[in-house]
């Protein structure tokens, strides 16, 4: 979401299943708990969102199944393959938010995000050749980052970040999505060349983000 380069002129694509885990841990020692994200950077030579930090996730593959399983089992797979964490198959994975791209966006997906903790002493490993490099980072810590150029970010992610900023901890957030309602959420693209942009109808858009996140808060 957000490949304004990837524009389609033609009929709308229809949206591949995808699924990504926010990973959270609980950062810092001793008596410093603040929540940290694990987010990873794609490659720069990355056809889809090239240098991008993004959450674990990917394509939903045949051999994952269908519906809420196949969903779940993607998840746990990409996390996997992308940062080598692997979560026990028992492991709580709460529905966070849901991403339809963009109509005018040729690759499209229909991206179900998961929020879940990360077991304790597993540090994230890369491949180096899809995704370069792993890092935990605060919420707010990697939005400033944006704001100041040195992180390159997706719209949804941005999003999903400005909400986790607002928990402490990470047990606080976890619980405070635990058994909401996922609605989806569809920006559009509008403007053309350097005007190009997107928005969320009737809200506000990606130059208007600082209000953003507690706009499309889900809802109980």
């Amino acid at each position: 979401m957000g490949a304004e380069s990837q524009l389609n002129q033609g009929e709308p694509a229809t949206p591949r299943p995808a699924a990504s885990v926010v990973l959270l841990r609980r950062g810092g020692k001793h008596s410093q708990r603040a929540l940290e994200v694990l987010l990873l950077q794609r490659s720069p030579a990355a056809a889809f969102f090239p240098g991008a930090w993004v959450f674990p996730g990917g394509a939903v593959d045949p051999e994952d199944g269908e519906g809420p399983d196949g969903f779940r089992a993607c998840a746990l797979r990409e996390l996997r393959e992308e940062s080598g964490i692997e979560l026990p198959a028992e492991e709580e994975l709460i529905p966070f938010c849901r991403w339809i791209t963009p109509e005018m966006i040729s690759r499209r997906f229909d991206a179900w995000f998961f929020i879940a903790l990360a077991p304790a002493h597993t540090p994230p490993e890369v491949d180096g050749g899809e995704i370069v490099d792993a890092r935990w980072f605060e919420p707010a810590a990697a939005l400033a980052g944006a704001d100041e150029g040195e992180l390159s970010l997706a719209f949804p992610t941005r999003v999903q970040l400005g909400w986790l900023a607002e928990h402490e901890t990470s047990a606080a957030a976890l619980a405070a999505y635990r058994g909401r309602s996922i609605e989806p959420l569809q920006p559009e693209v509008v403007g053309e060349g350097e005007e190009t942009r997107i928005i969320l109808p009737g809200i506000a858009d990606s130059r208007e983000l600082k209000n953003l996140a507690e706009e499309f808060r889900p809802r109980d």
